[in-house]
């Protein structure tokens, strides 16, 4: 995640071999399997929409939507200014002062 904001959205893997060719160019390899990072989501319908940011050929920043049958969805995790996220034993800060 980097530090991002956003989500990131795994799918079952059966969607992603029916999705082909045309989902690889969103799709983020990372050690918790593929997935697409994006900064905005609405699952309000039949199709999840996913607003992705990005940079074009220029360098200039670019939105794109992306909108999937909901059903291809096999989870969505928020991901708020982290640099790791997943199901790992996570080791709490201690706080200062604290008695």
């Amino acid at each position: 995640m980097n530090g991002n904001t956003g989500y990131a959205v795994f799918f079952f893997p059966q969607a992603l071999e029916a999705l082909g060719e045309a989902i690889k160019p969103y799709l983020t390899s990372q050690p918790d399997g593929p997935h697409i990072f994006c900064k905005e989501i609405d699952t309000g319908g039949a199709f999840t929409e996913m607003t992705l940011v990005g940079k074009n050929a220029e360098g200039h920043e670019v939105q794109v939507e992306l909108m999937v049958p909901g059903s291809m969805i096999r989870m969505i995790v928020s991901a708020q200014n982290e640099s790791l996220f997943g199901f790992g034993p996570r080791v709490a800060n201690p706080v200062v002062g604290a008695t």
